[in-house]
């Protein structure tokens, strides 16, 4: 990111090919949408070349990134309000990938439970377990992305798993 800001255009392409995948893992797992994370993915990476002059390196790029992605989806809800419509179909299909048929019809269960359970947590409890859970950010890290200290995020992250576990067992003494 040093050489993009310093002018080297041809890094970004770089840049994209090591980081988009996270990139959309993290927008999937927040918007359960292929397209939407997909344009989101964009957006981010558009934003790093504008705002290329705020990367320092004193930290490291992917908590830059996570800090310039945040934002990006609160953007984009403020633009159209699709962005937290969930295809719970493509989760399950992307969860079961291609598994026998009962064992698809148990992960698209298990997919639809924690859709709605990810859906009722507030968006800082989801952001936190997304980036912590699917993206694998160490703590101290989602702390400089959110601008917030370690323990808060730790406590974020214990929280939003209670509520997860109180969900699923709730639903499970349903069944």
């Amino acid at each position: 990111m040093l050489r993009v800001k310093a002018g080297d255009m041809d890094k970004m392409g770089l840049l994209f090919e090591r980081h988009h995948r996270a990139l959309f893992g993290f927008f999937y797992h927040m918007t359960h949408q292929k397209n939407t994370s997909e344009d989101l993915v964009q957006n981010v990476f558009y934003r790093m070349l504008k705002y290329r002059q705020t990367f320092t390196g004193e930290g490291e790029f992917r908590t830059w990134m996570y800090h310039l992605a945040r934002n990006v989806p609160y953007d984009s809800v403020k633009q159209n309000k699709t962005l937290h419509h969930y295809d719970v179909n493509e989760m399950a299909d992307h969860l079961a990938g291609g598994a026998l048929a009962d064992e698809g019809f148990e992960k698209q269960q298990d997919a639809e439970q924690l859709h709605k359970a990810m859906e009722t947590l507030s968006s800082e409890h989801r952001e936190v377990l997304v980036l912590s859970r699917f993206q694998e950010l160490k703590y101290d890290e989602i702390a400089n992305a959110l601008n917030i200290t370690e323990g808060t995020v730790k406590v974020r992250v214990h929280r939003a798993l209670g509520e997860l576990k109180k969900m699923f067992v709730k639903n499970e003494s349903r069944r």
